[in-house]
């Protein structure tokens, strides 16, 4: 919201040891999250080695109130009561990563800062396959048109491969979304200690998986998140 204290904050937070930023999905009120007021914290970021992080909430809300006005009573969430959200707000989750993501890519955000790495975190990923061929199709059509996507040095799809990871929900297919996007987009995530993971977070996960081989179950597990993670990563892996 004020890009002078979004700097200083991520410097402040830097300073204290943090391993990574969380910073809402959503627009900012204002201004777009690709405005160039801003680029001083994804400099501090991308100079520290560490992620700036995506994570459900924060954004307002997720869809129209109006969707809810059913007629019907309000149906229990995961905790049995009337709040959190329940099948209809789970619709909208992906909504605010999507976007804006796509923002920063067209407006050349992860091109200014290709060391930059993004982590969508419990946002799921059954989304992104569709979401990278939308993208693709919007390079394709206004291309010709628009300077900012000219100015790119690559394709959409290439910046989210280089520089985004995602953590899909214990209840999506993970195997699908390794076929149709590849392995190296999707880092395991079990949302423990809430309920919403689940009980059985890694056998869903495994049986998603299927045959996939020792390599793509390597990646999922541990290399991709150490990749998003870079200099905590590294000491990690170390």
């Amino acid at each position: 919201m004020d890009p002078a204290r979004a700097t200083a904050a991520a410097e402040d937070a830097l300073a204290q040891g943090a391993a990574a930023l969380l910073i809402a999905s959503g627009c900012p009120p204002g201004r777009s999250p690709s405005h160039t007021d801003l680029f001083g914290v994804w400099a501090r970021a991308e100079e520290a080695g560490i992620p700036v992080v995506f994570h459900v909430g924060g954004t307002g809300t997720l869809v129209d109130p109006n969707y809810f006005v059913n007629g019907k009573p309000v149906p229990p969430d995961f905790h049995g009561g009337e709040e959190n959200f329940r099948s209809v707000d789970y619709m909208g989750i992906p909504v605010p990563p999507a976007q804006t993501l796509a923002t920063l890519i067209f407006d050349g955000v992860l091109e200014a800062f290709p060391d930059l790495r993004i982590g969508v975190i419990e946002q799921g990923a059954i989304w992104v396959p569709s979401w990278l061929r939308q993208m693709e199709s919007a390079f394709e059509a206004f291309h010709r048109h628009e300077e900012r996507l000219q100015g790119l040095s690559l394709r959409p799809s290439d910046y989210v491969h280089r520089q985004c990871r995602f953590t899909p929900y214990p209840t999506e297919d993970v195997g699908w979304i390794v076929e149709q996007a590849g392995a190296d987009l999707v880092l395991f995530s079990s949302d423990y200690p809430h309920v919403e993971g689940g009980r059985k977070p890694l056998e869903r996960f495994e049986a998603s998986l299927g045959d996939a081989d020792a390599e793509v179950r390597r990646r999922f597990y541990a290399d991709n998140f150490l990749f998003l993670m870079g200099s905590a990563g590294a000491g990690l892996a170390a």
